[in-house]
């Protein structure tokens, strides 16, 4: 078989798959007749590793994804892949972008994690090919965006927090949680997590503006440009796939990710709002804003630890200081 894997230390959080663990999970998912030709690693995982499969007999590859080892992950971050597919019946309004499961498994009767199958999506991730588009033509993109989170964002859930649970029946319960456990998360690494203590002190004192937000929307989570796929030859940008919905909530439309990226610069992506429609800039809306700033400035922090960049982490710093004087 062709085998690419990732070259990493034995203390990086991803750690690559053996060839013969891949073969095994090929012919757990699709039977003992499955025999894979090639398995290339793709870099762009931020948490799980992602493989590129070609099977003998099959004419698409397929994507398998593996999580992070149970002792691996993190409090804010655990069974992010469950979390994914128990998301999939309420992402119906865009599965036509999604990709398919073809197979998952939770068992780890083959391997000692987590690990899904999905459909090989066409297109070019957005990052890579969008530059390729006089930046004119990038509205175009953005409203796309737009159209798409606003669809997401209309679908109506049946608690507040994580898709798969824990469900909370208050939307500050589950905003206050979760910044407890980024804060423990941290600390169990060895950061200083007082800000982000001192942001979850802050959100239960202003329980009642939390709670303003009395219906339980759906979160994409991490979608932007980076998880997005474009048609390769369109005349103007296309979006063709979109990928990676393991963080997906329910809760309040502007603390999403998405809504977090739409508002961070004055530039092309104000096409975003368009399709999208207007925020909530009311004070009660903007003080909600500043928490979730708050929440997403921790969660941040704890990526950058994990993913080595010191002085990234140590930046964060300054950041929750300027969000927490706003919300003195």
């Amino acid at each position: 078989m062709g085998f690419q894997p990732v070259e990493r230390a034995s203390e990086a959080f991803q750690q690559s798959l053996t060839e013969k663990e891949i073969g095994e999970i090929c012919q757990r998912a699709f039977g003992g007749a499955a025999t894979p030709v090639s398995a290339v690693e793709l870099g762009t995982g931020m948490y799980s590793n992602v493989y590129r499969v070609d099977l003998a007999g099959r004419e698409q590859p397929v994507v398998l994804r593996i999580a992070p080892e149970e002792e691996r992950q993190f409090r804010s971050e655990r069974h992010m892949m469950r979390n994914e597919f128990a998301s999939l019946p309420w992402l119906a309004v865009i599965a036509p972008l999604m990709p398919q499961v073809l197979a998952a498994d939770w068992s780890h009767e083959v391997i000692g994690r987590d690990w899904m199958i999905q459909t090989h999506l066409d297109g070019v991730p957005a990052p890579e090919h969008l530059g390729a588009y006089p930046r004119t033509a990038w509205p175009v993109f953005f409203r796309q965006m737009g159209a798409i989170a606003r669809s997401v964002h209309d679908v109506r859930g049946p608690h507040f927090g994580p898709v798969g649970g824990p469900g909370y029946g208050s939307w500050s319960e589950a905003v206050i949680v979760s910044l407890e456990e980024i804060a423990a998360d941290l600390e169990g690494v060895g950061l200083d997590a007082g800000d982000v203590c001192k942001a979850a002190e802050v959100a239960a004192r202003g329980r009642a503006v939390l709670d303003e937000v009395t219906v339980p929307r759906l979160l994409a989570g991490d979608l932007w440009t980076v998880n997005a796929l474009l048609a390769p030859k369109a005349p103007e940008p296309l979006i063709t796939g979109v990928l990676d919905f393991d963080r997906t909530w329910f809760g309040d439309p502007a603390a999403d990710w998405t809504i977090r990226m739409a508002t961070a610069k004055e530039d092309e992506r104000t096409a975003f709002w368009q399709s999208y429609g207007a925020l909530d800039r009311s004070p009660a809306g903007m003080w909600r804003a500043r928490v979730y700033e708050a929440r997403h400035l921790g969660a941040i922090r704890l990526e950058r630890h994990r993913l080595g960049k010191a002085d990234a982490v140590r930046e964060s710093y300054g950041a929750l200081a300027e969000v927490l004087s706003g919300l003195a």
